[in-house]
């Protein structure tokens, strides 16, 4: 078993957010496009059970809302990515690139010279997205990407050694000393990207508007704490 068993499916959530796309092509065609439609990040340390919170979140802003909600990651717009005529379709459809973000890009490190024009691509989809309303994006940077931006509300869920080991374990299928290494080299990754690209610490707790303690907090609990909160700066 792989990491990949810790993530929902990638047609699931394709399949979500093309949904998405195409009620914001038809809203923008009545002009109705001004409502409000709010995006949520969620950030976490690895082994943080983000995901099934994701989920959760997801059900529940559905029911609530009457409308799809997309469950947005790396995985997903990687595969995006691939499908060219999709990608330009959805992208096209949820927003447009704001001026800010061209200021941010220009700010990257020019050591990067290989992985620039890929992750200027990658904040542009973030951008996107997230400027379409109706998503819920998992990681990414995208709570630092899109800190300026007034329809999104950033979540970030943190947990002790113990209870990541154990979540990693239990959700991977693999041994305790396997999680432990998943865990150490994730992490690693993440805060890299963070801060090579970025030039950002994405465990700074100001980026976010609520911090979730994983031990003491259920998905179920933390996904219903999202959604209520969600609702009372929506209304």
């Amino acid at each position: 078993m792989t990491e990949k068993l810790l993530v929902p499916s990638i047609e699931q959530r394709l399949t979500g957010l093309i949904e998405v796309s195409r009620r914001a092509r038809l809203e923008s065609d009545m002009a109705e496009r001004k409502i409000f439609k709010p995006t949520v990040t969620i950030s976490r340390e690895f082994g943080c059970e983000a995901y099934p919170t994701a989920e959760k979140l997801k059900a529940i802003l559905e029911e609530q809302s009457g409308e799809p909600w997309a469950l947005v990651d790396r995985t997903l717009i990687d595969e995006v990515a691939k499908r060219h005529d999709l990608a330009a379709d959805i992208l096209h459809n949820l927003g447009k690139r704001p001026r800010w973000l061209d200021d941010m890009l220009s700010t990257l490190s020019p050591r990067w010279h290989n992985e620039r024009e890929h992750f200027q691509l990658l904040a542009q989809q973030i951008v996107a997205i997230a400027s379409g309303g109706n998503a819920i994006i998992v990681g990414l940077g995208a709570a630092i990407v899109t800190q300026s931006m007034k329809n999104c509300i950033h979540f970030r869920i943190f947990a002790s050694e113990e209870f990541k080991i154990g979540s990693v374990s239990a959700r991977a299928g693999v041994s305790r000393a396997e999680a432990i290494e998943m865990i150490e080299k994730r992490q690693k990754s993440r805060e890299k990207f963070v801060r090579d690209f970025l030039n950002r610490d994405i465990n700074n707790i100001h980026y976010f508007n609520l911090l979730f303690n994983n031990d003491r907090n259920s998905s179920t609990d933390m996904a219903e704490t999202m959604a209520g909160y969600l609702l009372s700066r929506t209304r």
